[in-house]
């Protein structure tokens, strides 16, 4: 969301450190923040999770869209897909109405009961837990503070949370339903639970905007691409909503996936699209693990063990092992080529301050070059790739300065070394301060002239 220039909104509307307070009846138990000790640092400078509705997230995703002169189409349905080694003819119902679609590449990001992963006949492997179903919904309550996330653990007939949701005035309503019970989704039934389960009777709930059982699938596809069509987000894995994991791993298949097909779109070699499935599915496939660990931790009441790890901010994912990540002559950095690039502080010449994310921001691969620079080489390769690299000279005889040591102690590089950071802020290569000629290589292996895609692209 920094990338994209949307980060304040985002921020204006989410909160971070929510505390989580615990009852026994009238009784609190404890407060806990699941992300206690996690600030801002100069690399890290998102380092809790954010607390927003994903309303409100898509709310802002579609007001941006809209200002570039696209809009979401809604009320319209997906009823065919056919494809062929030239592109996919994508059938659409709105209303009454058909509109046939042909395009280049589909994506199916339609969620768990996907259309086009069916269609497809893509494997959908896991299980799904029949007796460990949840009513959840966004309500307003009268009678609680909207500092905390309120939960009562301790009812044999099962937990309730009620959590308010930054800016709006209302509460996320969860409460876990006992094996065997059949009760549907209503506000009566919502309030009814709170009573009994809080021993309370002033809080009152009114104003439901939406209400839901659920019932928790853990599963993922046995692919993510066939052909001219590829899977995202919860078409292709879906798990346990507990730790916040579904959104995020989403978006990033989603960021992983947009910049290699503008890559290719634009005339790279079409390989570089089967890097999806290689980057992304060990991911999907981890974070099954990591939700249905804390999805056990819930249910089973294990408050104690209900802190979170690092893993679920995923910000260590990477992709070390992908064929995309290179290393030539290594030099003295706590990186590795798939890493995540940190962020850092920067000065100008003016003595402005910016950060790398500033530099990142944007659809091209970002060269940096820390310490002893070939000042000849980075000319070279902006002239040859204008509009694909941005160079960027770090230090000494360059025009932007380490600000207190945090490039040198994120990325290392004392003695020389170059960083080509990819456009979804991953490090592609690593080498030493002589390395040009290696980025160049792996620039032009990824960026083959294909004049005939280059037109079909202007063309679309």
């Amino acid at each position: 969301m920094d990338d994209l220039g949307l980060i304040d909104k985002f921020l204006a509307h989410g909160r971070f450190h929510l505390s989580f307070r615990a009852y026994e009846g009238t009784t609190v138990l404890g407060v806990m923040d699941f992300h206690e000790g996690r600030h801002p640092t100069a690399d890290v400078p998102y380092a809790s999770p954010l607390i927003i509705p994903q309303w409100r997230v898509e709310e802002i995703l579609r007001q941006c869209l809209a200002e570039s002169g696209k809009r979401v189409e809604l009320a319209t349905e997906l009823i065919t897909l056919d494809q062929d080694e030239e592109g996919v003819t994508a059938t659409l119902q709105n209303g009454d109405g058909h509109e046939r679609v042909r395009c280049q590449y589909l994506i199916g990001a339609d969620g768990g009961h996907s259309f086009v992963r069916k269609a497809l006949n893509v494997g959908f492997e896991g299980e799904t837990w029949k007796d460990e179903r949840m009513l959840v919904g966004d309500v307003r309550v009268d009678g609680l503070d909207r500092d905390h996330w309120h939960s009562w653990p301790k009812h044999p007939d099962g937990w309730v949370a009620l959590c308010p949701l930054p800016s709006t005035e209302a509460y996320q309503f969860q409460a876990q339903l006992p094996a065997g019970v059949e009760w549907e989704p209503s506000l009566e039934t919502f309030q009814r639970i709170v009573d009994e389960r809080t021993g309370r009777t002033d809080l009152k709930l009114y104003d439901p905007t939406w209400l839901s059982l659920y019932r928790p699938n853990m599963r993922m596809v046995d692919r993510f691409r066939v052909n001219r069509v590829f899977l995202a987000g919860d078409a292709a894995h879906v798990h346990s909503p507990a730790g916040g994991q579904g959104m995020n791993t989403g978006i990033q298949d989603a960021y992983n996936l947009g910049w290699k097909l503008a890559a290719v779109l634009m005339g790279a070699h079409a390989a570089l699209l089967d890097t999806y499935e290689e980057e992304r599915m060990p991911i999907a496939a981890s974070l099954l693990g990591i939700t249905t660990k804390l999805h056990r931790q819930i249910f089973n009441d294990n408050v104690k063990e209900m802190r979170r790890g690092p893993e679920t901010l995923q910000l260590g994912i990477h992709y070390r092992d992908s064929s995309l990540s290179r290393q030539q002559e290594m030099p003295a950095t706590p990186l590795q080529a798939g890493d995540r690039a940190p962020d850092a502080p920067l000065v100008d010449d003016a003595q402005k301050r910016i950060r790398l994310f500033d530099l990142f921001r944007g659809p091209q691969f970002t060269l940096l070059s820390l310490g002893d620079h070939d000042f000849e080489g980075l000319r070279q390769i902006r002239e040859r790739h204008p509009k694909i690299v941005r160079t960027y000279a770090i230090g000494d005889g360059a025009s932007l300065k380490n600000d207190e040591g945090h490039v040198l102690r994120a990325y290392g590089g004392e003695t020389g070394a170059l960083f080509l950071v990819r456009p979804d802020g991953y490090i592609g290569l690593i080498g030493g301060k002589n390395a040009i000629g290696v980025v160049e290589s792996y620039l032009a292996e990824i960026f083959v002239r294909d004049n005939s895609a280059t037109n079909r692209a202007a063309s679309l």
